[in-house]
């Protein structure tokens, strides 16, 4: 009988166990047929005739003959049994391969599933960020084109009062003799709009410069949004392709599930075999007994044959020892039988440990989406109640802090003989606080909140003072001011160096902080609104450092007192303090406010003197009025950030001023003087402080004897020559740092419709 092949290989007829030949009383055994089972497979009908096969024998005495068969059919199953052993081993490898396919299929399924959801959410924000920068450019792009219109209107009316300037000109040419110190004043008002007109035309090819380049970048940004898209579309495509596999998969898992069926059928055929294997053996024994008996009779009856007993009973001895060795290889089947069975069950039991398994990770997975959701709900309790906490740390450090910073040696500063005269002290309770500074001889030691050696970084400065600058976005009214005499570092520090990023000062860091936690904590529900002011106070007069109007005439007539606008202030009933007539900007990035910032520094008053090469010649004042409210708790803030860059302190002897330095010196050493009284005055808590003293003291009220919280930085030049000035500012900054001013206070108050940016 001939079997098909399984897996390609040839199924060789039956014939081939048996050497070539049918059974019979005179077969031989073959040569290889116990030695190995390469090439042959058996089929179930191939086992059963096997198990059913009977010796036929012509002489029922012949025992060799019987010896023979049953050595060979011995051999015959021993090659059933063994290529049933090797079949069973490559059932259980290739079910061990398939579930670690199947296992590392679902692996690679999850991580691509997995990967594509990030890459999803990655995506999807990108959309989203792109689509808010597309609205945001085109907010800008509106907003130029009305202020286009604007100044062309303006333009229009300019040349048309112009017209009627010289019509004017040409009707009075002949009262040209009395009337000519009113010509006189009509021609520099024709000069001052015709420079006027020069800068309209300026701003107008600049603002069309800008006006194509939110063009070209509406462009790129519509290009992004199609990439985006196509990149979205074939990570869909992945998905589904990975889908595909994921079911193949299981359906191979699935066919090996059927093939272990089989093969324990086929386990439990084997067993019945076996069984039938024992009868046989229990037969052949009891064959043997009854020969036994025969041999003994035999020898009874036949004494002639001895020699023939003899070699009988040899024959019997040594057929005696084959069953035994036979019994012992059907108890070794045996046991691999069991330990076959108990591998099969160990498989079972790791398949369904898998699913277990598989199951857990399901549950895992919902269970961490319902922590990460909690974790969502705690992350918006948690910021509450970190401002809360932030504002008390603050409250409780003071509310006037001091930070005093030492410039390192200029190369301008010259050699000196005098050696260091500021020294820092290293005990652990001044450490980082205090500084000592010796004049002819004496040593004097002062102690303040933060102490900044000459190497420090601009970054490290702001790192201490970024916390209050957050208060600011809290709610809080926050002042930052810088004082020290000239050429000590206050404009470096509170402006840094504009061509360095490295270096920028405490201004720029504080709006970019502002602007970067604004955009955090939209995901949290708040939306803020901002306003930016910028003045300066030269020679006790205010000046609107963003007016539109501004020229040099007009700053000429300021300071004369001729003409001009006249700035006045007012504190209202809250504590907040309004100057009227004063230019506000609304910003929504920290780009505009840079900019800003560069046509203020333009504007502001320099000069040069002994003492400094551009020294500041009047105070700079920057405001930002924050507005924010929080959709879903429908709390609403209100913040004011100001940072001052106060001008230097100098004494005449030494900066050399005259003319027009000469009064800017004595007006910024008696606003500086002011505010000193004022300093003296809360120290001692007197019933009259003399705010109104000083136009700048006037306009600081709110923030020295209010609800601020406020922060000096003292600026202090090591030079031996400047002793005595750093000696007179870090008294001063001692004076301040003792101060108590009250408990600030946060504003929750809905800003009304109308209202404009102060200063308190």
């Amino acid at each position: 009988m001939v079997g098909t092949a399984r897996n390609g290989r040839v199924r060789h007829a039956f014939s081939v166990v048996n050497g070539g030949q049918d059974l019979g009383p005179s077969s031989a055994p073959a040569s290889n047929a116990g030695s190995e089972c390469d090439g042959i497979e058996f089929t179930r009908e191939d086992v059963e005739a096997l198990l059913n096969e009977r010796p036929r024998r012509k002489d029922r005495f012949n025992l060799k003959e019987k010896c023979d068969t049953l050595t060979e059919y011995i051999k015959r199953l021993k090659l059933c049994i063994k290529w049933f052993q090797e079949l069973e081993g490559s059932y259980l490898f290739e079910r061990e391969k398939l579930q670690n396919s199947v296992e590392v299929s679902e692996r690679q399924c999850n991580d691509m599933g997995i990967l594509f959801k990030n890459k999803e959410e990655e995506l999807n924000s990108i959309i989203a960020e792109l689509r808010k920068n597309f609205a945001s450019v085109q907010e800008k792009f509106t907003k130029e084109e009305l202020d286009k219109m604007t100044a062309m209107e303006s333009l229009t009316r300019e040349r048309e009062a112009r017209l009627e300037i010289e019509r004017s000109q040409n009707s009075l040419s002949d009262e040209l003799g009395r009337v000519q110190r009113e010509l006189s004043s009509a021609n520099q008002k024709i000069t001052s709009l015709n420079d006027m007109y020069k800068r309209l035309q300026d701003y107008i090819a600049s603002l069309q410069q800008y006006n194509s380049k939110l063009h070209m970048d509406l462009s790129t940004v519509e290009e992004d949004l199609k990439r985006v898209e196509k990149e979205k579309a074939s990570m869909v495509e992945n998905l589904s392709m990975l889908r595909g596999q994921l079911s193949v998969s299981r359906q191979s898992q699935d066919d090996a599930i059927k093939q272990r069926d089989s093969l324990v059928n086929e386990v439990a055929c084997l067993r019945m075999e076996l069984q039938q294997v024992r009868d046989d053996r229990d037969r052949h024994q009891l064959q043997v007994q009854t020969l036994t008996a025969e041999y003994t009779k035999y020898k009874e009856s036949t004494e002639k044959s001895c020699f023939d007993l003899d070699n009988l009973t040899s024959k019997k001895d040594e057929l005696e020892e084959r069953c035994l060795s036979q019994s012992n290889e059907i108890r070794t089947l045996k046991d691999q039988l069991l330990t076959a069975e108990r591998k099969l069950q160990m498989s079972d039991l790791s398949t369904l440990e898998t699913r277990a398994e598989y199951e857990g990770q399901k549950k895992l997975i919902s269970e961490l989406q319902t922590r990460l959701a909690d974790a969502e709900f705690k992350l918006i309790e948690g910021e509450t109640l970190r401002k809360k906490l932030h504002n008390t740390i603050l409250e409780l450090k003071g509310n006037i802090r001091v930070f005093c910073r030492v410039r390192p040696l200029l190369a301008d500063d010259g050699p000196s003989t005098e050696g260091k005269v500021i020294s820092y002290p290293t005990a652990m309770d001044a450490l980082g606080r205090g500084i000592d500074l010796v004049q002819t001889g004496q040593k004097h030691s002062f102690t303040f909140d933060k102490v900044f050696m000459p190497d420090v970084s601009q970054e490290d400065v702001f790192e201490d003072i970024s916390q209050l600058v957050q208060s600011a976005l809290d709610g809080y009214k926050v002042c930052i001011f810088a004082y020290g005499q000239t050429g000590s570092g206050k404009t470096y520090t509170m402006m840094g160096n504009p061509g360095d990023p490295e270096e920028k000062g405490l201004i720029p860091r504080s709006l970019e902080q502002i602007f970067k936690t604004r955009q955090s904590l939209q995901p949290q529900g708040w939306k803020y609104e901002m306003q930016v002011s910028m003045l300066e106070i030269y020679n006790e007069t205010i000046r609107d450092l963003l007016s539109p109007n501004r020229s040099s005439s007009d700053m000429l007539r300021t300071e004369n007192g001729i003409g001009g606008k006249q700035y006045t202030i007012k504190h209202d009933a809250n504590g907040n303090t309004h100057v009227s007539d004063l230019t506000i900007v609304d910003v929504r990035t920290a780009k505009e406010v840079s900019f800003l910032l560069e046509l203020a520094a333009h504007s502001r008053s320099v000069g040069k003197t002994q003492m400094n090469e551009q020294s500041s010649r009047s105070h700079f004042v920057f405001t930002l009025r924050i507005s924010g409210v929080n959709e879903s708790t429908e709390q609403q803030v209100q913040g004011v950030l100001n940072l001052i860059d106060l001008a230097g302190s100098e004494r005449l002897s030494k900066s050399g001023s005259t003319g027009d330095r000469l009064k800017e010196t004595q007006a910024i050493n008696k606003s500086l003087s002011s505010l000193s009284d004022v300093i003296f005055a809360l120290a001692k808590k007197e019933d009259h402080v003399p705010f109104r003293n000083s136009k700048l003291t006037y306009l600081l009220q709110p923030c020295l004897g209010g609800d601020s919280k406020t922060l000096m930085v003292v600026n202090i030049s090591p030079e031996p020559s400047s002793a005595g000035e750093s000696l007179c500012s870090l008294r001063f900054a001692s004076r301040v740092n003792a101060c108590d001013i009250g408990v600030p206070r946060r504003q929750t108050n809905m800003r009304p419709p109308d209202s404009r940016l102060s200063y308190g």
